[in-house]
């Protein structure tokens, strides 16, 4: 076995182009560095959904120019298969370790295999990508980035031509093309890619800039960070095209830096990773935080409340979906709305009561950002989409200009945010989520807490009945199957548990429906608090984790 693997190691060594990832793996084989190498060659990244995302390195089982180029090359080979050929594809990257090199190695394949790639010149959010797709009529899209996961991390996603993320069976077919592709020196690659910067740039932002009408309130005070990613400048040229006056940003994660230095995990929701932002809204006296991940595809909002510690907290991304889903659906839209099993189940009631159509998805907005007629979608982990006529995917930049006219409508009102969620609460029931998320190094652990719950599922869960248990394994009418348990409760709770798709958690998400009676929200949200803790720990004992 060992023998095998440093034969392969170095084999690899023969073709890899990049002396970094030579240099790293000659140096594991000196120090009969056994355990890792099994690590990097015993397995390798899967191309799928999610396209491929893992930390950077030598090795089938890591992110680096020779996965890269064979993820091009199979890429290119399912496109020219399936006559997609008539149009360019388009190829952007963020700001980590390498994107910058995965990017030209792909438009180097592309025009290898005798098709146009357009690559973007600089980095830039993954929202441009997928709306660049549709604005350049391009046959496909590249966005090297591995969004919010750690700074050893990079990744390589793919839309088609709708301006989508993959789903299958695109997926396995570009995967079974990848397996296909030879020896590296057998992959021809061109130099003469053509670039787009200014104007692609400048045709999303003036998209942007027509979300909010003219006569608008603006008066806002707002804070803004792009947590070391590549949202800052776009966003500040889309606040001022849309009137705003421009955010004050965090000086100390303000540009783009692929080792993230100042949080523990480049994501908003990670507890600690807004609390730069945080301190400086308190320092300025803001209306709202705002904050991107470093690809700039989701959205998070922060905003004052006497009763938080430190007199500010972040909105759950359900609270935010709901904000922007009664804002936008109010005007009655022909149309969808849209958002993933996991998220609040409040959507669903806010866009009957304007009569707009709804659908529940899978996880990702490769599933929401395909619903025909959408108007609006979301999913809780912060990821909206405000218009998804221009924009088929999450946009984290044309989101916060809809979080500024919501905020900025609000302030004109003299109410805030937080006024807005409790009306919400008044009129449709305080819909309260909450997350039970196990990190783990040992993948097993995973399957087996959801075989554990398959073999022996809960009848009650804090004080609710168990009504109902689907297995999405199974998949239904309308949703493809999943590997995933939903358990609908008594009294309009809910709780949805699944593996996740990029990172090496096991993810739960609850849910209850408290109704407000007296308009005494405080007493609604504390009973919410308890239901949801009880809940939380008796899945934790069900599921064994």
């Amino acid at each position: 076995m060992i023998d095998d693997l440093r034969s392969a190691a170095e084999a690899w060594l023969s073709e890899d182009p990049d002396p970094d990832t030579r240099a790293e793996l000659q140096a594991l084989l000196n120090a009969d560095a056994d355990a890792e190498l099994a690590d990097r060659f015993g397995a390798k990244l899967e191309f799928g959904t999610a396209g491929l995302r893992g930390a950077v390195g030598a090795g089938p089982n890591r992110m680096n120019r020779v996965v890269v180029i064979r993820a091009a090359a199979g890429l290119a080979a399912y496109l020219k298969a399936n006559g997609l050929t008539d149009g360019p594809v388009l190829i952007g990257y963020d700001a980590r370790h390498k994107s910058d090199v995965f990017a030209r190695d792909t438009a180097a394949v592309i025009r290898g295999a005798g098709l146009d790639a357009v690559l973007l010149d600089r980095p830039a959010p993954t929202p441009v990508v997928a709306f660049g797709i549709r604005h350049l009529n391009a046959v496909a899209g590249v966005v090297v980035t591995a969004s919010h996961n750690p700074p050893q991390d990079n990744g390589y996603k793919v839309y088609l031509g709708d301006g989508s993320q993959i789903v299958p069976p695109a997926d396995h077919g570009i995967a079974a093309a990848i397996d296909a592709v030879g020896p590296l020196d057998s992959v021809p690659r061109g130099d003469d890619w053509q670039t787009a910067g200014d104007d692609l740039l400048g045709a999303y932002l003036d998209r942007i800039a027509t979300l909010v009408p003219a006569d608008a309130p603006r008066e806002l005070k707002v804070v803004y960070t792009p947590l070391h990613g590549v949202g800052r400048f776009l966003v500040e040229d889309a606040v001022r095209r849309a009137g705003f006056a421009v955010p004050a940003v965090v000086a100390t994660q303000a540009d783009p830096d692929p080792d993230f230095p100042t949080v523990a995990f480049p994501n908003p929701e990670e507890p600690g990773a807004i609390d730069a932002a945080l301190e400086l809204a308190r320092s300025v006296g803001a209306d709202l935080a705002v904050a991107n991940d470093p690809d700039a595809d989701r959205c998070a909002v922060a905003v004052p409340d006497p009763s938080a510690e430190g007199g500010w907290r972040m909105l759950r991304g359900d609270e935010l979906g709901a904000l922007l889903g009664e804002f936008l659906l109010a005007s009655r839209p022909d149309g969808v709305a849209a958002c993933s099993i996991v998220s609040s189940s409040l959507l669903g009631k806010i866009a009957a009561a304007y009569g707009v159509r709804y659908v529940d998805t899978l996880t990702g907005f490769k599933w929401i950002g395909r619903v025909p007629g959408l108007v609006f979608g979301y999913e809780e982990a912060l990821g909206y989409c405000v218009d998804p006529a221009a924009v088929k995917d999450k946009d984290g930049v044309s989101t916060l200009i809809r979080v500024l006219e919501l905020g900025a409508r609000a302030k004109a009102q003299g109410r805030t945010l937080l006024d807005l969620l409790d009306a919400l609460a008044i009129k449709y029931g305080l819909h309260a989520t909450d997350q039970l998320s196990v990190r783990v190094e040992d993948l097993s652990l995973i399957a087996a807490a959801m075989d554990r719950l398959r073999a022996t599922p809960p009848t009650t869960l804090g004080g609710h009945a168990v009504e109902r248990v689907d297995d999405l394994s199974t998949g239904s009418e309308h949703l493809p199957p999943t590997d995933g348990l939903r358990y609908t409760l008594s009294e309009g709770a809910r709780v949805v548990v699944r593996p996740s798709g990029t990172e090496p958690k096991l993810k739960c998400y609850l849910e209850v429906v408290i109704p407000v009676e007296g308009e005494d929200v405080p007493a609604a949200r504390t009973r919410a608090a308890q239901h949801l803790t009880a809940i939380k720990q008796d899945l934790a004992t069900a599921a064994g984790i």
